[in-house]
């Protein structure tokens, strides 16, 4: 899978953590955030270096992993 443009993953920032280009912010810890109700403002506010697009690929990368999730039910 190819990462959104926004966001690296390099061996020597965070162990190789997907996280926001030119941060050591992951990606995870926002998906977090987002999923428990926090908006863009919120995240924003909280993180000046972020910008919307950012928050934007997060959820772009998310969509991307659970399109290529096997789920497995039980028969």
């Amino acid at each position: 899978m190819k990462l959104p443009e926004r966001i690296t993953a390099k061996a020597e920032v965070m162990m190789g953590e997907p996280c926001i280009r030119g941060t050591r912010i992951p990606v995870y810890i926002l998906l977090q955030k987002i999923g428990a109700g926090e908006s863009f403002e919120d995240l924003l506010a909280a993180y000046p270096s972020l910008q919307a697009e950012d928050l934007r690929a997060c959820l772009e990368y998310a969509a991307a992993l659970a399109g290529e999730e096997i789920v497995l039910t039980e028969a």
